[in-house]
């Protein structure tokens, strides 16, 4: 199967949790056989094709023309996409699939199913309405309007977890059965060979010192804010703790700012961006994994801080709540209440035998369950399932036209019949 990926991010350019989903994904994809091409955004020194273990990929540009804003950015981006990806199947052949993630990349798989009669697989990860609870101004209102376009257009519609696929029903009335749940996975050998660094532990906290890890972006719906409001609960009760917040993101100064007032500079760590060895070292050295989430869509980084032996406390929201099940691979805390996310960091904390038997289960469930091998294989049977449906409207329509066609010829005989007769009765009158 000839697949095309259209995504705006892919390494080295990460933004959020796209570019691994996309990548891992990819070379599952090739493992299992199929050909995968990647048509994606340019950023810095990366080159504009490249052979990633079996992976085409392709980057383009933006035009020289600055865009007004980041809407017009995202068009710029679609046309070289779309032009890019013209220019390869005029080279190598149509595709059998276009697999689309998320709205950035909606008019550029619009345009190549139109043109190619391709079908479309659509990810979406996360909803402009889930991240602002809400829609709230014309921008918002765009996304929004993209994101139903895009489900609107693909033949089928995957989501990773049950949350979103009831949130995509609400907010875009679309079928139950057009609506696939395929979790993201993880590259189950990631940690293999990490080990805890002491000496890199020791750039963000004494050895005495347990770390409380926040691993992710800086923005309002991952709730950092709310672990550090967790902070003061937490150091009364466990005074040798240090929370290290690992990531970039737009909140980090009001972040910083929340620290500062509340007197805790000390006792939290800002590391700024980390690269992949970086955050695999990072899970190693810490004591609690903390994901208090106001709205997540999935949570990938909550099974690689399981796979790494960490344990784990999360919000009760989304795919987070799917994946934990509170003391037994690992603890919950109520989204958005700091009380919550101290005691079940503090149970953690004080508790070694539960610390223990959470990680032991919670191990073998991403091993298990999240592996991208089984993922792959769910993966590919929607776009079999696209395939089909595509094949079965191109007969349908191939009959309605053919059917068109008899009934316009058997018409015209029957025109053709008339007026000889009319023309023969004339005849014989004349």
């Amino acid at each position: 199967m000839k697949i095309l990926m259209l995504t705006w991010e892919y390494p080295p350019r990460i933004v959020g949790g796209i570019a691994r989903v996309v990548n891992d994904l990819s070379k599952r994809l090739i493992k299992d056989g199929h050909e995968v091409t990647v048509v994606t955004y340019r950023e810095g020194n990366a080159p504009y094709f490249e052979e990633d273990k079996g992976v085409k990929v392709y980057r383009v540009d933006n035009y020289i023309i600055n865009p007004n804003n980041f809407i017009d950015w995202i068009m710029q981006m679609n046309f070289n996409m779309v032009a890019k990806a013209n220019e390869i199947i005029a080279n190598e052949g149509k595709f059998d699939v276009i697999h689309a993630h998320d709205w950035l990349v909606a008019y550029a798989a619009k345009t190549l199913k139109n043109s190619y009669d391709i079908p479309i697989v659509a990810t979406i990860h996360a909803t402009e309405s889930g991240r602002n609870s809400g829609i709230h101004d014309e921008t918002q209102r765009y996304i929004n309007d993209t994101e139903w376009m895009l489900t609107y257009e693909a033949t089928e519609v995957i989501v990773n977890s049950n949350y979103m696929k009831r949130e995509l029903q609400s907010l875009f009335g679309l079928p139950f059965e057009k609506i696939n749940v395929v979790p993201n996975g993880i590259n189950i050998t990631m940690f293999n060979g990490v080990e805890r660094d002491y000496e890199f532990r020791r750039q963000y906290a004494l050895d005495h010192e347990k770390i409380i890890l926040f691993m992710g972006r800086l923005v309002y719906e991952k709730g950092v804010q709310h672990l550090i409001s967790a902070m003061p609960k937490i150091l009364a009760g466990y005074h040798d703790a240090k929370l290290v917040i690992a990531g970039k993101g737009g909140m980090i100064d009001e972040l910083k700012a929340q620290v500062d007032s509340m007197g805790i500079g000390n006792k939290v760590y800002f590391t700024g961006y980390m690269d992949a060895k970086q955050v695999c070292k990072m899970y190693k050295c810490a004591d609690v994994s903390v994901f208090p989430s106001t709205y997540e869509p999935f949570g990938i980084v909550a099974l690689e801080a399981m796979l790494s032996g960490t344990p784990v406390v999360v919000s009760d929201i989304g795919g987070l709540n799917e994946i934990v099940q509170h003391g037994e691979n690992g603890m919950k805390s109520y989204a958005g209440n700091p009380n919550s996310i101290a005691d079940s960091i503090l149970a953690l904390l004080y508790n070694a035998q539960l610390s223990q038997e959470v990680v032991k289960k919670a191990k073998n469930m991403v091993k298990n369950d999240y592996n991208w091998a089984k993922i792959a294989q769910d993966t590919h049977f929607t776009y079999q399932k696209a395939i089909c449906q595509t094949m079965a409207e191109r007969q349908r329509r191939q009959m309605e036209q053919e059917k068109a066609r008899k009934t316009k010829k058997a018409k015209n005989t029957e025109t053709e019949i008339t007026n000889l007769l009319a023309f023969r009765k004339r005849q014989a009158y004349a």
